[in-house]
């Protein structure tokens, strides 16, 4: 059974069945209990009444008897002889003394059972209640007096009867309302289904599944669905332009190199040598930028390594050296023998570095300075600045998009291909830190990246 409807609405049939059987059950045993015991002080009423004559001395042929029929009443010695007996009463057997419900041997407390009588040729079932008396020659007697149990099971079986007949019934009702209160409920699933294998088959993810009006988990399971359909169109649509930018960025260098090489071939001595080599080079760097940021995409995470953020601006500062086109400043104002430790991949970290000093030399007018400082007790700042134009602010999350470079940049040769504050910003991400940019203090961009500090 693979349908909800059909499952829910067995499992609470089963459920309600299983209700009413304890509960008829329950009621059926509580019935016959009360009929039982009327039945029971009814007989201890007629047997005391018997009882008191004898205890007065009346004579036994003289005692005042109940009719047979209505109940059956028998006054026996202690040898068991019959002393007295009602109209038409023939026989009267009760039950063995394991099923006495009442008294405890003493004389004033009645004892109760079940048992049968024949009155005037019938036998049927009686409540008995025995109660002992004393009779004017001083000898102990007791006396039996029944009720008929007729009305108890007239009405027990009344009551089983109308449950056997209501229950099937009952179920049967259960069993529709809850297939179509949950048919209706789980409807716009059924949507939502349908529209989902629609967009599956269409592979058109601008297509969105319908929101029911209601405010229930199947809504709120619609707009998650949106949520996560307009983030899997988000992320394709910035795939594909990715593809299509990163082609065209390919193009250009392959394109130059190969022209070079061509004309190199044809005519030895015009060969430019220094520009395919620089287009190599570009080209290159543009692979690696590119096969980053496929890694990154595909959810790689950083390393676990454990390192000092100091040790690492100076060495990767030191390792640039001279090919700087200006000195770079560090000013780090952490204590001296005070260790700055993060954790991560440092050659990615190292890589957002060099990104953010690449893009500081390309601005810079006379100056680049990277300073190091702690925030808190928990983070670190790396802010490298510089003292040209700066980035106009309606642009300053622009240029964290990739492939994107703002006019003053526009050379390939200059600007690079727009992929190095992309991925020091995903870098950043996924470090744990952040990565901004504002203006420097002395005009200019300062790029501010705040990683979290290894406890």
């Amino acid at each position: 059974m693979t349908s909800v409807r059909a499952k829910a609405a067995l499992g609470a049939t089963l459920v309600v069945a299983a209700a009413l059987i304890a509960a008829g059950l329950a009621v059926v045993l509580v019935l016959r209990a009360n009929l039982t015991g009327q039945a029971g002080l009814q007989a201890e009423v007629a047997a005391r009444e018997v009882a008191t004559q004898i205890d007065r001395g009346v004579a036994y042929y003289r005692l005042d008897l109940p009719d047979g029929e209505d109940s059956p009443v028998r006054v026996i010695d202690e040898d068991g002889r019959v002393l007295a007996a009602g109209e038409d009463v023939q026989a009267m057997s009760l039950t063995p003394s394991g099923g006495d419900d009442g008294g405890d041997g003493d004389d004033d407390e009645p004892r109760l059972r079940n048992g049968t009588a024949t009155v005037d040729g019938k036998t049927a079932e009686y409540r008995f209640a025995a109660v002992r008396a004393t009779d004017s020659a001083g000898e102990t007697v007791t006396v039996y007096a029944g009720v008929p149990l007729t009305t108890e099971q007239r009405a027990v079986g009344t009551v089983r009867d109308a449950m056997l007949i209501g229950l099937p019934v009952l179920l049967l009702v259960v069993g529709c309302v809850t297939w179509l209160v949950t048919r209706r409920a789980l409807r716009p699933v059924e949507g939502i289904r349908a529209e989902m294998a629609a967009i599956t088959a269409s592979e058109d993810l601008s297509r969105r599944v319908p929101e029911p009006d209601s405010r229930d988990e199947v809504a709120r399971l619609a707009r998650t669905t949106n949520e996560t359909l307009a983030a899997l169109e988000a992320s394709v649509e910035r795939q594909r332009r990715f593809v299509a930018d990163a082609s065209h960025e390919l193009r250009s260098p392959i394109a130059s190199l190969r022209t070079q090489l061509e004309v190199g071939a044809a005519h030895p001595d015009l060969l430019d040598v220094p520009g395919a080599v620089a287009d190599t080079v570009r080209l290159q760097q543009l692979a690696a930028d590119l096969l980053l940021l496929a890694r990154l995409d595909a959810g790689e995470r950083p390393g676990r390594a454990r390192f000092d953020a100091v040790a690492m601006v100076h060495e990767e500062v030191a390792r640039r050296g001279a090919a700087d086109r200006l000195p770079v400043d560090v000013n780090v104002t952490v204590a001296a023998d005070e260790a700055v430790d993060v954790v991560g991949s440092r050659g990615q970290l190292a890589r957002v570095l060099g990104n953010l000093l690449d893009n500081a030399q390309r601005h810079a007018r006379s100056e680049v300075s990277v300073t190091v400082r702690r925030e808190g007790a928990d983070e670190i700042v790396l802010a490298v600045a510089d003292d040209g134009p700066g980035v106009p602010e309606a642009e300053r999350e622009r240029i964290f998009e990739r492939f994107v470079r703002l006019d003053a940049a526009r050379t390939r040769d200059a600007g690079g291909a727009g992929l190095g504050l992309a991925i020091a910003r995903d870098v950043a991400h996924r470090h744990g830190g952040t990565l901004t940019v504002s203006g420097a203090p002395g005009g200019g961009a300062l790029f501010e990246l705040r990683l979290p500090t290894a406890s």
